[in-house]
C-alpha cells in the first residue's frame, strides 16, 4: 500500500502591495482588536501617501501561507538630519501573526530589521514582549515619562510662543528639513510651536492623546494630555517650559507627557518609570529622546 504524504505548506514572506490592504486589514483587526477598521484604513492611507526612502518598504511585511496572509508587521521608514548626519530610521510597529502560524514568526522580524544602516525603534513594547525584543538585540534607551505641568515653570526672558505657520518665515535657525517636519505633523493632527529665544527658533510638536495617571483598573485616571512628539533637545523644553505651558494652557491644555531619562529638575510635574511601556532601539544611532516623529504614535490612530 503506497502511503501519500500530504505536501508541506507554500511559507513566504515579502512587502506589502497596496493591493494587499484589504485583507491586511482583517488580519490587523483580529491582531489589534482596540483599533477599527477605520482607524486601520487611515493608518494605511497616512503610509501609502507618505514619501518612504529608497529602497525600504512602504508598509512593511506580509507573512503567507499557501498564498493566504497570516502574519503581518508594519514599518515606518524614515530619513533623519541632525547633528550626527543624514539617517535612515524604521519604527516597527504592529507585529502580529495568527496562533497556528507563530512558528514562522522569526520570518518577519528577520525581514523586518535585515538593513543593517537602519536604526530600528520599538516605542510601544508591552512587558511580556520584553524579553523577545531584547534576544533580537534591541537596548533600551528610556527610562520612563514624566506627567508635567509646564504652566507652573517660570518665565524664560527674551522668549516668544508662535504657533506654527507654514507659510511664516521664523529666520535661519529653523532648517528646511524642520519646517517640513512640522507641516508633515500639522495634518496628521498634530500641535506644532515656535519658540523664539534671542532671536533663535525652538520647534515643538505634540500630539493630543488622552493617558492613565492611575492603575489601569480606576478608569477615571484617563485624562486630557499632549505626548512631546518632537524637540531638539529635552532641556529645550525644560527651558522654556514656562511659556510654552501658558500657551497650551490658554487652548485648555495643561498637561504634557514626555519621555524622559529621569526626572528632570525645573520641570513641574511626575516621573513614571516604565508605565507598562519601554522605548527600544537596534542599530548605530540611538534616536534622541524627545524625537517620536513619523512613528506609529502619530501616524496610527
Amino acid at each position: 500500500m503506497q502511503v501519500t504524504r500530504e505536501k508541506p505548506p507554500r511559507v513566504g514572506c515579502r512587502p506589502i502591495r497596496e493591493t494587499d490592504i484589504g485583507p491586511l486589514i482583517e488580519l490587523l483587526i483580529e491582531g489589534f482588536p482596540a483599533r477599527t477598521a477605520a482607524n486601520w484604513a487611515l493608518a494605511m492611507q497616512r503610509l501609502a501617501q507618505r514619501e518612504a526612502p529608497a529602497p525600504y518598504p512602504r508598509f512593511g511585511y506580509l507573512l503567507e501561507v499557501d498564498d493566504a496572509p497570516v502574519g503581518v508587521i508594519l514599518l515606518i521608514f524614515s530619513t533623519q538630519r541632525d547633528e550626527r548626519g543624514l539617517h535612515v530610521r524604521c519604527n516597527i510597529s504592529s507585529w502580529y501573526v495568527k496562533y497556528l502560524y507563530r512558528g514562522y514568526a522569526s520570518l518577519l522580524s528577520k525581514a523586518a530589521i535585515r538593513h543593517k544602516e537602519v536604526t530600528y525603534t520599538n516605542i510601544s513594547a508591552v512587558a511580556e514582549t520584553w524579553p523577545i525584543i531584547e534576544a533580537q538585540g534591541f537596548t533600551r534607551y528610556t527610562s520612563g515619562q514624566i506627567a508635567a505641568f509646564p504652566a507652573l515653570s517660570p518665565w524664560a526672558a527674551n522668549s516668544c510662543v508662535r504657533q506654527f505657520q507654514a507659510a511664516e518665515d521664523y529666520g535661519p535657525t529653523l532648517s528646511k528639513e524642520e519646517r517640513n517636519l512640522l507641516t508633515a505633523h500639522l495634518n496628521y493632527g498634530c500641535l506644532a510651536y515656535v519658540v523664539m529665544e534671542n532671536g533663535k527658533a525652538n520647534p515643538f510638536v505634540f500630539l493630543p492623546r488622552r493617558i492613565n495617571l492611575l492603575p489601569r483598573r480606576i478608569n477615571r485616571g484617563i485624562v486630557p494630555a499632549l505626548q512631546l512628539v518632537y524637540c531638539r533637545d529635552v532641556r529645550d523644553f525644560v527651558r522654556l517650559a514656562g511659556p510654552i505651558g501658558r500657551a497650551l494652557a490658554r487652548r485648555g491644555m495643561l498637561l504634557v507627557v514626555l519621555d524622559a531619562p529621569g526626572r528632570l529638575p525645573g520641570l513641574v510635574g511626575k516621573y513614571f518609570p516604565d508605565r507598562g511601556h519601554r522605548r527600544y532601539f537596534k542599530g548605530t544611532e540611538p534616536p534622541r529622546i524627545g524625537d517620536l516623529t513619523y512613528s506609529e504614535l502619530v501616524l496610527f490612530p
